[in-house]
Order: C-alpha cells, then structure tokens, then sequence
C-alpha cells in the first residue's frame, strides 16, 4: 500500500502545478487558452482487480450502448501493456500511446472509430516499455486528454487487471468508478482491495458496482449485498449496485467474432442488460469535482455554464 501512498503525494503535488511534471509536453500551456466553452466530460473508470471478470467487455459494449443512445462517447484502453480494446472491436491501430509519449503525434491523431460512433484511443499490448512507464508518464497521459479540441460527454477508461500504480492512478483520476464483480471469491476480494485503496488514499467514496457473467438479478443482488457488507464494517465507502450483464452464450459468439453484442444481436439479453446500464448512467446525479486534491481527466478545461 506504500505505492498507492506515493501516488496520493504525486497527485497532490501536481495539483499545485499547472504544466505538471517535466515531460508532459503536450498538454503545456493548454489549461490558460482563450476559446468558447467546453462541454463537460465524465469520465468514467471500469475496474475490478482480478483479470477474467470481464471489464473490457463491459467498457466496450457500455461505451457502444451510450453511443447508441446518441452520446459523444470515447473509450481509453488503460492496459497499457496488454491491450485488448481494439482486438475485441476488430480494429488495427497502427500508432498506440507510445507514440504519444514520444511526441510522435498528438492525442487526436490516435483515436480509431469504431462502429455506431464510439471512439477507441489504443494502447500497446506486448510493448514492454508500456507496460513499465513511470507515475510521470501516466499523468501524462490524463493530461493530454485537455489538448481535445471538444471532449466527449463521456470518456470510459478501461483499466488494467491488478492494483498497480497505473490502475489506481487512471481510476482516481475520474469522476466515477465502475467495479465489474463476479460470484467468484477472489473477484470480491480484490474488488474490496480496490475500494480500500481508493478509498483511504485518494478519497473515493462512491463506487457503482457492476455484476457480470450472473444468472439473475437475485443473485448480482446478492453479491453486492456481500461487498457492501464487509466495506460498510470497515470503510467509509458506499456502493450503489448499477446493475448486471446475464451469461450470455451471444455475448460469448460477439467476442470471438470481435464485435460487440450490443451491435451484433441488439435483442440478445446480455445486450438488452448493457442498454439498462447505459441508460442508468444517464440518470447518476453529477459528480462533484471541487477538491478532489488530484489529477484528474480533464481537469484543468474550463467548463460550459450549461454543461454538455
């Protein structure tokens, strides 16, 4: 828990810091420039901590199901070593994030559009350096987003499996933050390691909790009756359950032809449970920003007296 420690200083520190840590680059100077108003972006984090409950596909088909809907959605893959976004999708990016990195090109230049208007940006999978980048270049990274000549109504983040520095640092830096569970005792547990981590080092304290691969709501109920049990005993978090995606042989056929379900069988049940998660996030009250003491996906725009 000392990195997650060391990561609150940094946050702190480069909130007091308008061009943030040597080496950002891009994002210089962007935070005082003159123009019209900027819309509002949420950003969203999909988390879990344990690899194989199914986070990736949560973000893809959630992202597709918003874009649907009629929203400007964007969709960051935050696996910087093992990236899978573009692969479920069936996309061939041909720059990633390090390119970015090495001033190769700018934010904009890496987003691929996927179908039904979502927008990908990639990162790298089996690039060794993106797997071993530094809390500088993470930042970094959140940065670059305040280059976007107009930021999205909703910017999804899919982070990685595990608590590394770079999953509870793209976590930390949104507004909310997804956990996708399954009925499997380490999925919990490490949900729970997650919350605990955010919680008491970088003051989150809301957390919307997703049930994946169940076979009622009954039982996606029952889950995060059992998480918010133990995280009511020993944290001051609370837990909203947002809903749950059903075993689904369809969303297990659109995944092996690199296609979302939502886009591929409209009229499946996993599909019909990701357009109810969609529409939940429409109705989640604002979040609030003042004071978080952190970096943060947009933080430094200004923003619209009208919102989106």
């Amino acid at each position: 828990m000392d990195q997650a420690s060391g990561l609150k200083n940094l946050f702190s520190a480069m909130a007091g810091e308008p061009n943030g840590p040597t080496g950002t680059g891009q994002a210089d100077g962007l935070l005082d420039m003159p123009g019209k108003p900027r819309r509002r972006c949420r950003a969203i984090a999909v988390a879990g901590g344990k690899g194989g409950v199914g986070k990736s596909t949560v973000s893809v088909n959630l992202g597709m199901s918003l874009s649907m809907a009629g929203h400007d959605v964007m969709l960051l893959d935050a696996d910087m070593g093992l990236a899978n976004v573009d692969v479920l999708l069936g996309l061939t990016p041909s720059r990633h994030i390090g390119h970015l990195l090495d001033g190769e090109c700018a934010l904009e230049d890496l987003i691929l559009e996927a179908p039904r208007g979502l927008r990908v940006i990639p990162a790298g999978s089996g690039a060794r350096r993106l797997a071993q980048l530094d809390n500088g270049e993470h930042a970094a990274i959140i940065r670059a987003f305040d280059e976007l000549p107009q930021p999205p109504q909703y910017l999804l983040v899919d982070t990685a499996a595990g608590l590394s520095d770079s999953v509870a640092m793209f976590a930390a830096a949104t507004d909310d933050v997804v956990l996708v569970v399954c009925d499997e005792p380490a999925s919990l547990t490490d949900a729970y390691a997650m919350i605990k981590v955010l919680s008491r080092d970088f003051g989150v304290r809301r957390f919307r909790m997703v049930a994946n691969m169940v076979r009622n709501e009954g039982e996606a109920r029952q889950l995060h009756q059992k998480l918010s049990r133990v995280s009511d005993r020993f944290l001051d978090v609370v837990i909203d359950f947002t809903g749950w995606v059903p075993h689904d042989e369809r969303l297990r056929q659109a995944i092996r032809r690199q296609c979302a379900v939502v886009d591929l069988w409209p009229s499946s049940r996993s599909a019909m449970a990701f357009k109810q998660l969609a529409g939940a996030v429409d109705t989640w009250a604002e979040p609030e920003r003042a004071g978080h003491g952190r970096i943060a996906f947009f933080g430094g725009q200004p923003v619209s007296s009208t919102g989106w």
